[in-house]
């Protein structure tokens, strides 16, 4: 029996892991693809953190905050922001290379919504690769032992207790006993159909943690970042935060700025509204897209401050020193998750969770932009404290576990994720509609039926957690009767909403009619 389990491998669950080993405990990582493929690595803009003389935590904690639409959980908030600049310290001594100015000091930048320039990076935009690059090489001096391309089942457990997971490899199912399993697998976007994640998002972790028993919370909560490469038929590629935060500028097909017509702040408004604003300019106007206009910036500067930006719109044929980006808003990132505490504890006893695929309510309605990567270098060393702490009972001498046939697909999986993935943005994404919300619910219950006992490869399994994401998203909205930070519904009010969405198992069953 393993003592523990991280299920994961982005920021969130390596930083678990390390602190796990650090403390002299054996612990191994199962992630479903190889350890660096995870949103983290792909994370472009930064990490906020206050290590300049002249910002204060205060200020970061009120822009968390006011960024999160005053729905924030204001303890969590302060524990990000107190214990962030010793946890990026601790990158900078494990060897992570942020970028920084002639005179050696850290180089920091500003994205939408913050007060101040506190953003450190790292090779201009890519930040995500440098920390999960440190990380890993941390991870290989400690006993860790690493599984990869393991599609998690199920988060087993009995009497509320966790007992191990289920994954499926190669070779068929295997089950792993634990005593304490963390679930770090990330967020959700990639049930949509334009998203900057990568495709193993579909929110694994999240949908096993609810099957055994865990609450979640604030599911309706999906963040759009306003700004990716929008060519048709090519997968969305994000264009960082930071070039707005670097003076780029927001155009419609006449080339004309527009984000004065609905925020004071224009292109630094929060990112809900930056990317709904783009959205309403689109309808206004009849057009697909609009641009991101960076011509005005030094070419210079602009290669060397977004290489991996310039290289892939390059490649695109779009040289971004001498022509605007065409972009659209898409899936980002997944504000909710499985409820915990603000030491990742859940209502389930030995299961923790830390990362995008938990909701301490640390990014209320809409997350701050640069908070990801340091939730999870926070919340991930605390989640693995508390497991440390946790002392497990005798009730994990569980009898053997009934082995699962592989089952059967009654219909082409592909063709379902990419029609469900259609449905889900077009009713549930940026803007909403009450019936919009109701008519996928209907579509989403019906097809919940048919793949809920699915498991015969990877993709079926997938499937079956986009669905119950799905339903969960859309029930929680429904729920929600005014609109707030990333859920936007037209039919309801803008209200100065305090409530959380919390939802059991039970309680979706009893939503959906489900016997």
């Amino acid at each position: 029996m393993k003592d523990f389990v991280i299920v994961g491998s982005g920021v969130a669950g390596l930083r678990a892991a390390i602190e796990i080993a650090l403390k002299g405990k054996k612990v191994d990582i199962y992630t479903k693809e190889s350890i660096d493929m995870c949103n983290t690595d792909k994370a472009q803009g930064g990490i906020a953190v206050v290590l300049r003389e002249d910002d204060s935590k205060e200020s970061h904690l009120q822009d968390t905050i006011r960024a999160g639409a005053g729905l924030c959980n204001e303890k969590a908030v302060r524990i990000l922001v107190d214990e962030g600049p010793e946890r990026v310290k601790e990158l900078i001594d494990w060897g992570a290379k942020f970028d920084r100015r002639l005179d050696g000091s850290l180089d920091f930048t500003r994205e939408a919504a913050h007060s101040t320039n506190r953003i450190v990076h790292a090779s201009g935009d890519a930040t995500g690769h440098e920390v999960e690059r440190t990380l890993i090489e941390m991870i290989k001096k400690l006993p860790i032992e690493i599984h990869e391309y393991c599609t998690l089942v199920n988060i087993l457990c009995k009497e509320n207790a966790v007992v191990g997971i289920r994954i499926l490899k190669d070779s068929g199912f295997e089950d792993i006993p634990a005593r304490r399993v963390i679930v770090a697998t990330g967020g959700y976007g990639a049930v949509y159909k334009h998203t900057t994640n990568p495709e193993v998002t579909t929110g694994d972790g999240i949908a096993a943690a609810f099957l055994a028993g865990a609450v979640v919370e604030d599911m309706e909560f999906v963040q759009f970042h306003p700004t990716c490469l929008h060519i048709e038929g090519m997968p969305a590629f994000l264009l960082s935060e930071s070039i707005r935060g670097e003076g780029g500028i927001l155009i419609n097909d006449s080339g004309e700025p527009f984000m004065h017509r609905y925020h004071k702040l224009k292109e630094l408004a929060p990112r809900d509204i930056v990317a709904r604003s783009i959205i309403f300019e689109m309808q206004r106007r009849g057009a697909k897209h609009v641009y991101l206009d960076m011509r005005h910036l030094y070419k210079d500067f602009i290669k060397k401050r977004f290489p991996t930006i310039y290289e892939t719109c390059l490649n695109y044929g779009i040289d971004i020193t001498k022509k605007p980006v065409p972009i659209a808003p898409a899936a980002h990132y997944t504000m909710g998750g499985i409820k915990t505490d603000e030491e990742g504890r859940t209502n389930i006893k030995g299961l923790f969770a830390c990362g995008e695929a938990a909701c301490t309510g640390v990014h209320g309605a809409n997350r701050l932009a640069s908070n990801s990567i340091l939730e999870g270098l926070v919340f991930g060393k605390r989640a693995a404290l508390a497991a440390i702490s946790y002392e497990d009972e005798p009730i994990f001498n569980a009898k053997p576990l009934p082995v699962l046939s592989m089952g059967n697909a009654p219909r082409n999986i592909e063709q379902t994720i990419c029609e469900f993935k259609a449905t889900i943005e077009k009713k549930a994404g940026p803007i909403r509609t009450i019936k919009g919300l109701e008519e996928f619910l209907e579509y989403g219950k019906n097809l919940w039926k048919e793949v809920k006992d699915m498991r015969n490869s990877r993709q079926s399994i997938e499937l079956r957690n986009m669905v119950l994401i799905g339903l969960l998203v859309a029930t929680s909205a429904l729920k929600r009767k005014s609109s707030i930070g990333a859920h936007y519904c037209i039919d309801t009010p803008h209200l100065n909403d305090k409530n959380h969405i919390s939802l059991s198992y039970k309680q979706l069953k009893e939503f959906i009619g489900e016997n």
